[in-house]
């Protein structure tokens, strides 16, 4: 049965790589989402978010699902994505259908700064909580004005390395 029967709002993609990929509106994400999960592919992998600015909507999401078959049925994979605008970048949260997706929906918050309505605790988890931006955005600001150091000298002299060479010989380690 093609993955489409299971929601009407689903859209077939090309994938260049084979893998079956669906695009579902926003709006009918949790409806989509819960189709999908009954109809065999209980497990989500990974929730991918993309920032495709300047393009609106400016970013993807992209949900890795597995069907792991049985009953003589093979595993199958599925790639759900959903667009989400640049102008106010939300979308339910898919904890309540997958609790996997829980830690990555608050990995696409703190890097991207998307919100996911109705997630149980979006908060910053990667990030430190007084961390302003999103760093992952295009847009970010670098924010270090610094060169690279590509060499640097030893910062000892001859004397103090044969001496630390010593040391060691003497507490059994190795040159």
């Amino acid at each position: 049965m093609p993955v489409t029967d299971l929601f009407p709002g689903l859209e077939e993609a090309p994938a260049a790589d084979g893998m079956p990929t669906v695009y579902v509106d926003s709006s009918q994400l949790v409806e989509a989402a819960r189709a999908l999960r009954d109809g065999g592919f209980s497990v989500m992998l990974d929730a991918i978010p993309v920032d495709f600015l300047p393009r609106e909507p400016r970013f993807e999401i992209t949900y890795l699902l597995l069907n792991p078959g049985g009953s003589g049925r093979a595993a199958e994979r599925l790639r759900l994505k959903v667009r989400v605008s640049g102008q106010d970048p939300r979308l339910p949260t898919l904890s309540g259908v997958w609790p996997a997706v829980n830690w990555a929906e608050r990995e696409a918050f703190d890097l991207y700064g998307i919100l996911f309505d109705g997630h149980p605790d979006l908060r910053r988890i990667l990030m430190p909580e007084d961390w302003e931006g999103h760093p992952m955005r295009k847009d970010y600001p670098v924010q270090i004005k610094q060169a690279v150091k590509v060499y640097e000298p030893l910062q000892v002299t001859q004397e103090e390395f044969v001496a630390n060479l010593e040391a060691a010989r003497e507490h059994g380690q190795r040159d």
